[in-house]
């Protein structure tokens, strides 16, 4: 069993539970859920640098990142250096997330919030919204086609933009939908999380221009995001290069300076 079907395998238990707590009617009666979004989508267009900043305490790959700076800490520092977005995640056993560091995030920013989680049910489409999340993730991956196209439909009719990740042609192929607003490439095999960022610049031109094209993880550097410019890349989705120092937000700040 690979990572990623590990993963899956614990969400689907993990909703049997929350589902039980509370109810998608409960959700929809949530503060947040009645808040307008913010456009991920006009800040990358309008940005000078793309910068996507992500909130991480651990991953599969890499075990403890930084679990030792609040969440407060890290999402003000993101804030202050004025970052495109912000990528909170939410899974727990595998990430050391929750939706509390998402609903935390919110109050915090006015920077657009991508929650970032193995979504596998409409349920979590209407959870991301309750608490506060501007854009979804959905992962090419670990769906079919035609949950692409029905979650994507339903992130729109609530008013969220919707993020897609990619690792190859085949998975591109089956999201071209124009209820997708940003197709990111990922450069971590989810399967074997091995790295690799030429494989945005592989699939940048099979990308069609109407969707807004961003490159996931790997990145280390800015002449790296200076080359994947070069191929129409407009945002950079960076987690553990922030996050593995002290001061994520003065990290991001010497990374936009040395690109614009």
């Amino acid at each position: 069993m690979t990572i990623l079907e590990k993963i899956i395998e614990t969400k689907k238990n993990e909703l049997e539970i929350v589902k039980k707590t509370i109810s998608i009617e409960e959700l929809k009666k949530l503060p947040n859920f009645e808040r307008k979004s913010i456009s991920l989508v006009e800040r990358l267009k309008n940005s000078s640098h793309g910068i996507i900043a992500e909130h991480k305490r651990k991953s599969p790959s890499k075990s403890i990142i930084n679990d030792s700076i609040s969440i407060n800490e890290i999402i003000t520092g993101y804030n202050n250096v004025n970052v495109c977005g912000i990528s909170v995640l939410t899974d727990k056993d595998y990430f050391g997330g929750s939706l509390n560091d998402l609903r935390n995030a919110r109050k915090l920013t006015n920077i657009p919030i991508l929650r970032k989680e193995f979504i596998i049910d409409e349920y979590q489409i209407i959870e991301a919204k309750a608490n506060g999340a501007d854009v979804i993730l959905l992962i090419a991956a670990c769906l079919e086609k035609d949950q692409i196209k029905s979650f994507s439909s339903l992130a729109k009719e609530i008013g969220l933009e919707v993020l897609i990740e990619i690792h190859d042609e085949n998975e591109l192929k089956k999201c071209l939908t124009n209820t997708i607003d940003i197709i990111g490439v990922n450069n971590r095999n989810l399967k074997t999380f091995e790295v690799d960022i030429n494989t945005s610049i592989k699939l940048s031109n099979m990308i069609p221009k109407k969707f807004t094209k961003i490159s996931e993880s790997g990145i280390s550097n800015y002449n790296e995001i200076i080359k994947l410019r070069k191929y129409g890349f407009k945002g950079f989705l960076i987690g553990e290069l922030f996050m593995k120092n002290n001061n994520p937000g003065k990290e991001v700040l010497n990374l936009i300076q040395n690109i614009i």
